[in-house]
């Protein structure tokens, strides 16, 4: 299934589900359950069977029929698309992916040696109250000029380490403080707005390989692509079973905590920050656009080319 969250206009949040063309959206808690991570919990924990609870709510009346495209475009007077399950906690594992030669550190550097070590990248990332949802505003450090994306796939899981579900998820950093000083990465981390996901939480039958899922970023300004890329799970260094065991090592976790499972760290070939600073020039010079890499001689070409 694919579930997702939606907020009335009391702001109470209420598990869903997307049914073709239509969001089935919970009127009020059923059974005790209200939001996703209820469900989740409930399942995982107390051994609630998801086809007889489902049946039961709908029995009863229980679900809003809205039409998709409003909640998608923002539209729908009576509810509000949020991130698709209220996470207790936002982890990050961090260079675990292919590294894009646009990005590599080369030498010997922190995130060579720990791209072939033993043990991952683990950092914590965000709370519930850190995140937005789907069609919601990102957030940026004030004291940051260079906020990349870092688009991955985030994956759910229960306090025992079974995956519950993927999502995708832009991990919001503040490279120019991490780069100042890797002992500043909290702070280029975890801010205001600095986590995104959903709009669903696609539960792991619907999944043929999670090994081979695809993930494609663009980047628009002025309704003129910018950037395109996209990487495939198939690349990753470390499985997701070695990522979640490694972050439960002495660190217990609750259902429902979303560890982002393709993470660049400034390397990955989906991140788009290339593209931020190639629209920043752009932005500067008075042209709309210019292509990468901003050499002298395309920057001066573009110059020209923008003269009346």
């Amino acid at each position: 299934m694919k579930w997702l969250q939606a907020a009335d206009a009391q702001g109470r949040v209420r598990l869903g589900y997307l049914d073709g063309t239509q969001a089935q959206i919970l009127r009020a808690p059923h059974q005790g359950i209200e939001t996703t991570l209820d469900l989740l919990v409930a399942i995982d924990e107390r051994g609630l069977m998801l086809e007889q609870w489902l049946a039961s709510a709908r029995s009863n009346n229980a679900f809003d029929s809205v039409a998709w495209r409003t909640l998608d475009a923002g539209t729908n007077s009576a509810w509000r698309l949020r991130y698709p399950v209220t996470p207790p906690e936002v982890w990050g594992c961090g260079v675990t992916y292919r590294r894009s030669m646009d990005f590599r550190e080369e030498g010997s550097g922190i995130y060579d040696r720990v791209y072939v070590a033993d043990r991952p990248e683990l950092f914590f990332k965000a709370t519930a109250s850190r995140c937005v949802g789907h069609g919601e505003a990102i957030g940026k450090r004030s004291d940051s000029n260079f906020t990349a994306a870092e688009p991955e796939v985030a994956i759910v899981i229960a306090a025992s380490g079974r995956i519950l579900g993927f999502t995708v998820c832009n991990d919001v950093s503040a490279w120019d403080i991490e780069r100042d000083n890797p002992l500043y990465l909290p702070q280029s981390k975890v801010y205001l707005g600095c986590c995104a996901f959903g709009p669903f939480l696609v539960t792991p039958d619907e999944i043929a390989n999670p090994n081979a899922l695809m993930l494609t970023c663009r980047v628009t300004r002025q309704a003129q692509e910018t950037f395109s890329g996209s990487a495939s799970t198939a690349d990753l260094k470390r499985p997701f079973s070695e990522l979640i065991a490694c972050l439960r090592h002495s660190n217990p976790v609750p259902t429902g905590t979303n560890p982002l499972g393709v993470k660049g760290a400034g390397e990955a070939g989906i991140t788009p920050a290339t593209s931020a600073v190639i629209g920043a020039i752009a932005d500067a010079l008075g042209v709309p656009h210019l292509e990468m890499p901003a050499t002298p001689e395309r920057i001066w070409r573009a110059i020209c080319e923008a003269r009346p």
